[in-house]
């Protein structure tokens, strides 16, 4: 097998002209006529993940977020994407991203967070078209106050810092998410009568737009998106049932939280 095979299966599953004009997906690193022999799937493919790779003896890395983003204009080891970039081309491993064709499909990211909470008869958000497009919007199986609620984020997404707009007395019932940044989204959410809007990295002055019938709650870029990974490597486990596809052991996230006492 060749990595423009896995490439192939890959786009068809989240085709690439799903992405956003400012995303970079697809094979960023590697020759598409080069044969595959092990596949790691992870959601962030740094400098870690291509020793990983190495040791596993990983020909194609496979990953969520694009290491490639807003170009290369040197390729030297002073920064962290030009290291694990450098590091992959000398050990021949191809590297693919998915990132914003996975939020829109079906089954993609946002529905990944929809399935964590169990959201019925849901909708996308901001359809694009009949079938894709960015976040979920759906019903808890049984409404919950703002503190259950909040518990439940925490845990489903293994969250340690939900931070969330002032609580108010309405029942959460109608839940709209959004896997990764997702501030643009949140009149969308509003207009859409959702109790609860879940997404990540919204800034201080996103807070003020909720209100006491609209709950907004910030879970953390990758706790939103952690689902991703698992679901890679199913579909290729699918697509190519007899091949070694490992998931990474890293966890590759940068944010750190400290707590007091």
């Amino acid at each position: 097998m060749r990595v423009q095979d896995v490439c192939d299966q890959l786009a068809l599953w989240a085709p690439n002209e799903l992405a956003e004009d400012f995303d970079n997906v697809g094979l960023l690193v590697g020759n598409p006529d080069e044969p595959v022999t092990h596949i790691l799937v992870c959601h962030d493919a740094l400098e870690s993940v291509i020793d990983e790779a190495i040791a596993l003896g990983a020909s194609m890395i496979v990953c969520f977020h694009p290491i490639i983003f807003s170009g290369l204009k040197k390729i030297t080891p002073d920064n962290y994407v030009s290291r694990s970039v450098m590091k992959a081309i000398q050990h021949s491993i191809a590297i693919y991203a998915l990132h914003t064709a996975l939020d829109k499909i079906n089954g993609g990211v946002s529905d990944l967070m929809a399935d964590a909470l169990k959201l019925e008869r849901r909708q996308i958000l901001i359809p694009e078209a009949e079938h894709y497009g960015f976040g979920r919007i759906g019903f808890l199986p049984n409404p919950l106050n703002a503190a259950e609620f909040l518990a439940q984020l925490s845990h489903v997404f293994k969250s340690s810092a939900v931070k969330h707009s002032a609580l108010g007395h309405k029942s959460i019932h109608k839940v709209a998410v959004l896997g990764g940044s997702g501030a643009f989204a949140i009149e969308k959410a509003k207009e859409q009568s959702a109790d609860a809007y879940v997404s990540a990295d919204l800034k201080y002055h996103d807070f003020f737009k909720g209100d006491s019938g609209f709950l907004l709650a910030d879970i953390g870029h990758y706790e939103s998106e952690r689902f991703t990974k698992n679901a890679i490597a199913q579909k290729l486990r699918e697509k190519f049932p007899n091949f070694a596809v490992t998931l990474s052991e890293l966890n590759t996230n940068p944010v750190k939280y400290y707590t007091y006492g």
